[in-house]
């Protein structure tokens, strides 16, 4: 099991490392998008759905991510992100932030389950926001987009070992068993550790530093509720992992649940506070 995740996550950087730090912006977002279109076909496993809505589901949601590219160039191909964001643009990242931010910690509380057109809806504001922001974030630069991305890694990290070493109280029995509180609070102190580390190294000032540190805790909360989330999604359906395409690693949704939550938030910080 070890050297077939070992393989797959080899073969994943080979793939998207030279297409991050290489590819055109549009390259980069017709990729995200197809990446996007694999995590909606997944999306149908956990509505139930059968082969064949599955498969057009990740298509029509692929495709969306593409004509949405075509419509509104601008919103993915500007020189950076200090211009004023699209109206539309600045409403499809708030969404995605009150829907992690407000809704759902009465969703996971509730284990409310998805049918019918809320799963669609639902789903729309999971992976939309996120192709966006994917590509968006991109035009800081791909380094930048990667250490953001570092962020959903420490906070992982953080929660494995200090939940292994401390853990005692769990964050969410019926949800997630293995998470705790102690975990979670391992995940805030080593994202605000790197936080604090990268704005010192690189002169981050995008907003004062209790804010900074604030956002950070923020988007840690955030992390963790896109994990939890996805978890009760497919203990609910009955499944181990939302696919498996990603040998040793289950699906596509099992390696950007963190991401899903996060990417939108981070996305609507940047506009707000440093885009200006």
């Amino acid at each position: 099991m070890l050297k077939t995740r070992v393989i797959t996550a080899l073969v994943l950087m080979a793939l998207l490392l030279p297409s991050l730090f290489y590819s055109s912006q549009a390259g980069w977002a017709l990729l995200v998008a197809g990446f996007v279109g694999v995590a909606a076909w997944e999306w149908g496993a956990l509505l139930g759905w059968r082969s064949v809505q599955r498969i057009v589901l990740g298509i029509a949601t692929g495709l969306i991510c593409v004509v949405l590219g075509v419509l509104a160039p601008e919103a993915i191909g500007a020189a950076d992100l200090a211009a004023p964001a699209q109206p539309w643009v600045l409403i499809t990242y708030a969404v995605a932030a009150v829907f992690w931010c407000l809704v759902m910690p009465f969703w996971l509380k509730n284990k409310w389950s998805l049918d019918g057109v809320r799963g669609l809806l639902v789903g729309a504001v999971v992976l939309l926001p996120t192709w966006l922001a994917m590509v968006q974030l991109r035009l800081l630069g791909a380094a930048a987009l990667l250490g953001i991305f570092a962020v959903v890694w420490m906070a992982d990290i953080a929660a494995y070992f200090s939940g292994k070493a401390f853990g005692k109280h769990k964050l969410a029995p019926t949800i997630s068993p293995g998470k705790t509180w102690e975990g979670a609070i391992g995940a805030g102190i080593g994202v605000v550790v790197y936080g604090l580390v990268v704005r010192q190294l690189f002169g981050l000032e995008l907003m004062p530093l209790p804010l900074w540190i604030v956002a950070l805790l923020g988007v840690t909360a955030v992390s963790i509720v896109g994990d939890l989330y996805e978890s009760l999604l497919k203990r609910k359906s009955g499944i181990k992992d939302s696919s498996n395409i990603l040998p040793g690693h289950g699906g596509v949704l099992d390696r950007i649940d963190s991401l899903t939550s996060t990417l939108p938030v981070v996305a609507l910080l940047w506009l707000l506070f440093a885009a200006r």
